[in-house]
């Protein structure tokens, strides 16, 4: 007989990662490694929740729920608002400090707003942290209109010039598989505990080991290690908003 002995895993991280497991496979994706896919995040960071090695929170809570068809709350406390029904285990959803917005909140039809995200100033690349604070809102473009996660970022700095200028706005698409040439806006933690960087560059390719993209000014290759992608996603177009 094996037994599997979890060490240094608190109850409430096991049960997340329960749920988050029993999602997953109800929502038809038999290994964790083709729900990483689907999500567009790397397999390790989607089987350090599943396994319960690494606890989520609310915003990638809302990921998967979108992903899996199920209530973030539910995966993080077993409460579904959905039927208001209980469900096991018994516990509590610890107090969270929300943003004024949040990457991923779904757009119906022509005539809706979505935010811009971004800061006044980027880095040496261009990044800028991607916490969820809102610049300013724009109308959905129509190609986006009816995309779940739908949002737009504001390109800081002329690292992507003469394809993007400082200030100019990128609609992007999350749901759009990303090929060799698209250009893409990338999350990055570089550190453990660190905030998410944003990067807009053109994709070259991402693996196992390692993700790749171009930069135009000054032309250069920029690597992160696969670990440290948080996701890549698909720029649909830009332009002045």
């Amino acid at each position: 007989m094996i037994y599997v002995i979890n060490i240094g895993m608190s109850p409430v991280m096991s049960e997340r990662a329960e749920r988050l497991r029993e999602a997953r496979v109800k929502a038809g994706y038999r290994f964790a490694s083709d729900a990483a896919n689907a999500l567009g995040i790397v397999t390790s960071t989607y089987r350090a929740h599943e396994n319960g090695q690494n606890d989520f929170e609310l915003g990638e809570a809302e990921v998967y729920g979108r992903k899996f068809n199920v209530d973030p709350l539910w995966l993080l406390t077993g409460t579904d608002r959905r039927t208001s029904i209980p469900l096991p285990p018994a516990t509590t959803l610890p107090e969270v400090h929300a943003p004024d917005a949040r990457v991923g909140a779904k757009v119906i039809g022509q005539g809706e707003k979505i935010p811009v995200f971004g800061q006044a100033v980027g880095g040496v690349d261009g990044e800028f942290i991607m916490n969820g604070n809102v610049l300013y809102e724009v109308m959905a473009p129509p190609i986006l209109s009816d995309v779940s996660g739908a949002y737009a970022v504001s390109v800081s700095g002329d690292s992507m010039h003469p394809r993007y200028e400082d200030g100019e706005v990128c609609f992007v698409d999350p749901s759009r598989r990303v090929r060799k040439g698209d250009y893409v806006i990338a999350q990055i933690r570089l550190e453990e505990s660190g905030a998410l960087l944003a990067y807009v560059k053109k994709f070259v390719r991402h693996n196992s080991s390692e993700l790749v993209l171009e930069q135009f000014n000054p032309p250069k290759e920029l690597r992160f290690e696969a670990h440290t992608v948080h996701s890549v996603h698909y720029i649909a177009l830009a332009g002045n908003a």
